[in-house]
């Protein structure tokens, strides 16, 4: 198949290829790899009946020998996280029940107040750490140092006050963006400190920022101690370290954000409290119950209600049966992903942008002479070879992977029947996926959106196993 491929207006590209992926998400990857497209995009192709550009939802819908495909770049925002939560969100009571009162499904008794939502954080850490403004008198002096400096070399010479004022205003930003920083964090805080202001170069230093480093750490424990001090949940959870009635003083484990996890333990929105967050959570269990919910009011609910269920999660620890009872929304796939971007401030299709990236050098990988003695990847490839869809080449390169890094693959995946106890299964595992399969032959299965359409038939269900702690 011959094709044209316009990338933009001063981007139009000719590519051949030689045999046609069985589906749209193939061709995509195709033309990644292909075209070198790293960001995320959509395929239009040109119509013959309507000579226009129409969405590619299938490759049956393309001409078989010249076609014409449009790239259609997604926007990609750089407060995307906070754009996602704040469009579901109302900004008021009366926002909310307007945007309810439409649904026949739900009633104006179901509307939430979401206020404060907007206060969790809502991106990772950057690349680039962007030191704050300072107060006005320190600017004047820092720009009066800076301008020194490129002169004649000469470094200001800074008061305690003024020091002071720099490092709680670093502090708190710092704060904004994580709570747990590691020295890797605070070295490039003090690094991107004196690459702005010059003139805060320490004198006698290889790197010139090693005493920042060092006092932008000690200020961040100091910072943390006031937050604890006025009640910040999310640090004065760790205020106890005996647990109580332990007579030997055992200390329990201290509950900090994995890596990544941005909203670990946020604070409750402004204006509410446990009470009224409880009440949304049993209107949303009821709604949970319907034959077809309101999924808008569910997404909101959920938004509204987070730092209530993460403060479960957090401090309870409850069982997974417990929190299937209480918050059965978090167990359908659109929460899961939602949960995901709440937790992580990041979306989880970044996920699959990245796989996508890696599949063919891994899957190249995973067909090397010394895993030929592994039965398991030989498998895993002679039934890649039966159907070579992206769907599949995903589930291959995420299942292969335990292999390939000479790990036990059941600390990661089990499989097992429809009768089997659930508990049994998942005993000793911290993480992982479950597979409930049903006469399955082949070895290679993976969540039902990762396979072809015949592929779904041969799995009952599929279950991510993701404890609470974890959540």
């Amino acid at each position: 198949m011959l094709l044209r491929v316009i990338i933009s207006a001063q981007d139009i590209r000719k590519l051949r290829l030689d045999s046609v992926p069985d589906s749209v998400d193939g061709l995509k990857l195709v033309l990644k790899n292909k075209l070198q497209l790293r960001s995320s995009f959509e395929l239009q192709y040109e119509d013959e009946d309507f000579k226009d550009f129409c969405n590619l939802t299938c490759v049956d819908d393309l001409p078989k020998e010249k076609v014409t495909l449009r790239v259609v770049f997604c926007p990609v925002s750089s407060d995307s996280s906070l754009d996602t939560f704040s469009s579901a969100v109302p900004s008021s009571p009366a926002a909310s029940s307007s945007t309810y009162s439409s649904s026949p499904t739900t009633s104006s008794s179901l509307s939430i107040q979401t206020e404060g939502f907007a206060g969790r954080r809502s991106q990772q850490w950057p690349a680039h750490f962007p030191i704050p403004t300072f107060s006005y008198d320190v600017e004047l002096r820092l720009r009066q140092g800076n301008e020194a400096f490129r002169e004649s070399g000469a470094l200001l010479s800074i008061s305690r006050d003024m020091k002071s004022e720099i490092l709680l205003k670093l502090a708190e930003t710092i704060y904004s963006f994580m709570t747990y920083p590691t020295l890797e964090h605070f070295g490039c805080v003090a690094k991107a400190l004196v690459e702005k202001h010059p003139c805060l170069t320490e004198p006698g230093s290889t790197s010139g920022w090693y005493g920042w480093k060092h006092s932008i750490k000690f200020k961040m424990g100091n910072y943390r101690q006031k937050l604890k001090g006025v009640g910040c949940r999310e640090l004065e959870v760790n205020s106890e370290k005996r647990g109580a009635g332990d007579t030997r003083g055992k200390r329990n484990k201290v509950k900090k954000p994995r890596r990544s996890e941005t909203n670990f333990l946020p604070d409750l929105p402004q204006g509410r409290d446990s009470r009224s967050l409880e009440e949304d959570r049993e209107k949303m269990v009821q709604e949970m119950r319907k034959t077809t919910p309101n999924l808008a009011y569910i997404d909101d609910a959920m938004n509204a209600t987070y730092a209530l269920r993460r403060q479960e999660i957090v401090e309870e620890e409850p069982p997974v049966a417990e929190m299937k009872v209480r918050w059965p929304a978090l167990f359908t796939e659109r929460q899961i992903v939602k949960e995901f971007t709440r937790l992580m401030s990041m979306d989880i299709n970044k996920f699959y942008d990245g796989l996508d990236s890696h599949l063919h050098k891994l899957l190249q990988l995973y067909r090397l002479k010394r895993f030929e003695e592994v039965q398991e990847m030989t498998s895993l490839m002679e039934s890649l070879d039966k159907d070579a869809s992206n769907q599949r080449k995903r589930a291959a390169a995420l299942q292969g992977l335990p292999w390939y890094m000479k790990e036990n693959p059941s600390t990661l995946m089990k499989r097992c029947d429809p009768t089997d106890p659930g508990e049994d299964v998942i005993e000793g595992m911290v993480i992982g996926i479950l597979l409930v399969v049903e006469d399955v032959k082949e070895p290679l299965q993976f969540p039902t959106t990762m396979l072809p359409s015949s592929s779904r038939k041969r799995l009952s269900c599929v279950i991510w196993v993701m404890y609470p702690t974890l959540l």
